[in-house]
Order: structure tokens, then C-alpha cells, then sequence
């Protein structure tokens, strides 16, 4: 199996990685021509250009300035493409991958044809900074909540890309968080996605890092921002149309709520976790931190949103004036209402610590009733 047999290159971006740059390099030309690698150099500051200039057959592309491992990555993708590539496998400089496991993207490719292979580390091995757990967790719940899809590791470096569907995109991030962007927008292409298990080296003593906790979370931050709501908006309706006209509403309803290998207590749990959010005290946003939290904690979503809606038009103003009520055993403030006649914005407006006070406070309860009761009920007729 070679690169040639699937029409792949290398992509080698790297910025400052004068102590493992050569290594990478001479691993990769194990299992790659030199024609086929592809380094781009993003501005480094060290002798970077100094072992670069050892390799003449190798394709050089230069960044006057640091831009950014998305911009070289974009950059590298645009003139592979050009030069005639279906496929690239991008690796870190870094020397944390492995280039042995070059073998493990062709076979995968051969296999997908057209898929994202993405290599998957071990992040619970020794050595695995925590920040880079702690990064790779919460960008895979984002993912899956962005695309429905379920990846071990999206924040890998190692990957097989292919070029046609990411020539038809235009990618507007520069640094870290464009190895999101691609995904997530290649999943919305619905190009197939493929995990493989790949080897990882963290060495502290030799490895060099230009990830920026607070910047790069930040600005990932803000892309999964913008994702979740274009998600909300379209790609969502769009998923679960499609899925219903493929499977029908009610099978899907059915397969959801039935579940038959899910536990009585997870869905109690779902159903008195719907109840809480249907009743707590932040209108207009109970589902849209509601449905993150099931999904990230695997809740059974259709026993989850038919609790929640317990807080049905008809039912708020009950809801907000036993709030009301219910807060007026803590803490009392502003004006007494006495009758649901009393009950308007303005008075809720002046009434708001006590409402608030009561509506979380009865949304626990009715929680934990909700639980209860659904417990009881579904092991009396649930074995």
C-alpha cells in the first residue's frame, strides 16, 4: 500500500519545531517520495529554513510571518489540490505521531474512499497533558452535538483529508481551531468520517507547543458559538427531517423512548431531569441548555422533552405563580400578590428574587419527584 495508490500527499505544517522537524521529516520519507511532502513553514523564527534547506525534493511553502497552523494547513490543502491530489494526510511537527502509522490512513482510505480519517490518540495514557484531555473532551461534546456524530478524538493533528469536498468550502479561521472547522463542515457535506487508532509520544523535555490555552480556547470558543447556532437554526431541523423521512416520526419516537437496553433509572433520570428544566426560572433558554446537557450526559432525549413540557403555554402561569408562592417561604420581596389576577410583568418584574427563588427551588422538587415517581412506576412495570 503506498500514497500513490489512493493519490495522497503529505502535509507537514510547523512553526518553531527545530528539535523534532528532521525526525518527522525522515520518518515520513519512510513511507512518502519526497515529491509528495508537502512542509509548510509558518514563519519560524529558529533553524527551521536551516534544515529545510537539506531537503531540496521536498515542496516547500513559506509563510512570511506566523499566520497560524489553519492558514498553513489551508494554504498546503489549496496547492495539493492544485497539483492534482485526492487526499492529504496532515501530521504535527512536533513528533508526538508517529509516521509508521502512515500505513493505517491508506488502508483506512482504501476502505472509505472519500472519508475524513481521523487518527485517534490514547488520551488516558501517561503523559497526556491535562489540558490536552480536558480540550479533546470538550471539543468532541460540541461536535457531536454540532453534527449528531460520535468521534474518540477530534482535536488530532494526524489525519487523511480529502480535497474535493474541502475545495468546495470556504474556511475562514487561521489558527488551532481551523482543525475543527473542517470537521464539523465536512460532516455537514455528510463526507463519511472514520476514526482510526493511532500511537502518540508526549515528550516534555523535546516537544514544543504554540497552543495558547485562554487565546485558542477562546477564539474555539466562539467558532462553537456560531456552530450551535447555525446548528440550532438549520443543520439541526435538517438532521431530524432527514431522519424522519428515512425512518418515520413515530418508529423514531418509539426506538427513542422504548430503548430497551436503557436502565430504569437512566430514564427516571431523563424524565425528572425534563421536569427541572421545564420549570426552572429561565424562560427562553430551558431548551437550549437542556438538550446539550441530555445529550452530553446520554439522557433519553424523547422522555427528556416530553417532561419538559410540563411548562406548556397553558401551564406557565401556574407555573410562574407557584414560583411566586413557593419563594414567599424564603424570602419575600416587592408586592404581595395574593390572586393569579394579580399576576403581570411588572409585578413579576418587582417579585423577581422571590420568583426566581421559588422556580428553582420548585424546579428541584419537582425533579426529584419526577424521578421518583417515573422509578416507581417503571420497576413495577419494567423488569
Amino acid at each position: 500500500m503506498t500514497l500513490a495508490a489512493i493519490q495522497c500527499c503529505v502535509l507537514i505544517p510547523t512553526y518553531n519545531n527545530q528539535n523534532t522537524l528532521k525526525r518527522v521529516i525522515d520518518g515520513v520519507l519512510e513511507y512518502a517520495e519526497a515529491k509528495d511532502i508537502f512542509v509548510i513553514n509558518d514563519g519560524s523564527t529558529d533553524q527551521t529554513a536551516v534544515i529545510l534547506a537539506k531537503y531540496p525534493d521536498i515542496h516547500i511553502l513559506t509563510n512570511q510571518v506566523n499566520r497560524g497552523k489553519g492558514y498553513s494547513l489551508r494554504k498546503g490543502f489549496a496547492e495539493a489540490y492544485a497539483r492534482g491530489y485526492q487526499n492529504a494526510i496532515s501530521i504535527d511537527s512536533d513528533g508526538q505521531h508517529l509516521p509508521g502509522d502512515i500505513p493505517l490512513f491508506i488502508s483506512k482510505a482504501m476502505e472509505y474512499p472519500g472519508a475524513l480519517i481521523m487518527g485517534s490518540r490514547n488520551m488516558n495514557q501517561e503523559g497526556v497533558p491535562g489540558k490536552s484531555s480536558f480540550g479533546n473532551k470538550f471539543s468532541n461534546f460540541w461536535f457531536t452535538f454540532e453534527t449528531g456524530l460520535t468521534l474518540p478524538d477530534t482535536q488530532t493533528g494526524f489525519r487523511l483529508y480529502p480535497l474535493e469536498p474541502i475545495s468546495q468550502i470556504s474556511l475562514f479561521t487561521n489558527k488551532f481551531e481551523t482543525e475543527i472547522e473542517v470537521i464539523v463542515r465536512l460532516a455537514w457535506k455528510d463526507v463519511p468520517i472514520v476514526p482510526v487508532s493511532i500511537r502518540v509520544i508526549y515528550d516534555k523535555n523535546e516537544r514544543v507547543t504554540h497552543f495558547r490555552p485562554f487565546r485558542d480556547f477562546t477564539r474555539i470558543s466562539i467558532l462553537n458559538t456560531y456552530f450551535v447556532i447555525l446548528t440550532l437554526l438549520y443543520y439541526l431541523p435538517k438532521r431530524l427531517l432527514r431522519n424522519v423521512r428515512r425512518k418515520g416520526l413515530w418508529e423514531i419516537i418509539r426506538q427513542e423512548a422504548v430503548k430497551p437496553e436503557e436502565s430504569n433509572v437512566s430514564k427516571a433520570k431523563s424524565i425528572g431531569f425534563g421536569f427541572f428544566m421545564g420549570i426552572v426560572p429561565i424562560w427562553g433558554f430551558q431548551l437550549l441548555t437542556g438538550i446539550p446537557l441530555a445529550v452530553y450526559f446520554r439522557m433519553n432525549k424523547v422522555l427528556f422533552l416530553t417532561a419538559a413540557n410540563v411548562s406548556l403555554p397553558p401551564f406557565i402561569p401556574f407555573i410562574i405563580f407557584g414560583s411566586y408562592k413557593f419563594g414567599g417561604l424564603f424570602y419575600r420581596n416587592g408586592v404581595e400578590l395574593t390572586s393569579m389576577d394579580n399576576l403581570t410583568l411588572a409585578s413579576i418584574h418587582m417579585n423577581i428574587v422571590q420568583y426566581f427563588v421559588g422556580g428553582t427551588l420548585l424546579a428541584g422538587i419537582a425533579g426529584t419527584a419526577g424521578f421518583l415517581v417515573s422509578y416507581l412506576i417503571l420497576s413495577i412495570f419494567r423488569k
